[in-house]
């Protein structure tokens, strides 16, 4: 069974940085895609970030130059946040595997103006 568990979410100013971590465990064997979803109230949940099993990234168009994402091995990605927004207040999900194939439980970033 593999966990995801997400840290770093907190509430920070217009314009203020965070970065996020999660940390997956259990039987994972090889490098997979791995990525960052959010999901604001009233509004669906949309992919931020996305780092491919060969390193390969892609980004929503909301948060390119801004988001930074970046793994350290197979169970560790990192979402780096600049120049943050009040619409970039959403609860963030660290996901594995490119449907994606796990979620990890979210964490709340909430940005005041």
């Amino acid at each position: 069974q593999v966990q995801l568990v997400e840290s770093g979410g907190g509430l920070v100013q217009a314009g203020g940085s965070l970065r996020l971590s999660c940390a997956a465990s259990g039987s994972i064997f090889s490098i997979n895609a791995m990525g960052w979803y959010r999901q604001a109230p009233g509004k669906q949940r949309e992919l931020v970030a996305r780092i491919s099993s060969g390193g390969s990234k892609i980004y929503a168009d909301s948060v390119k130059g801004r988001f930074t994402i970046s793994r350290e091995n197979t169970k560790k990605v990192y979402l780096q946040m600049s120049s943050l927004k009040p619409e970039d207040t959403a609860v963030y999900y660290c996901t594995l595997g490119i449907r994606p194939d796990y979620w990890g439980q979210g964490t709340q970033v909430t940005v005041s103006s």
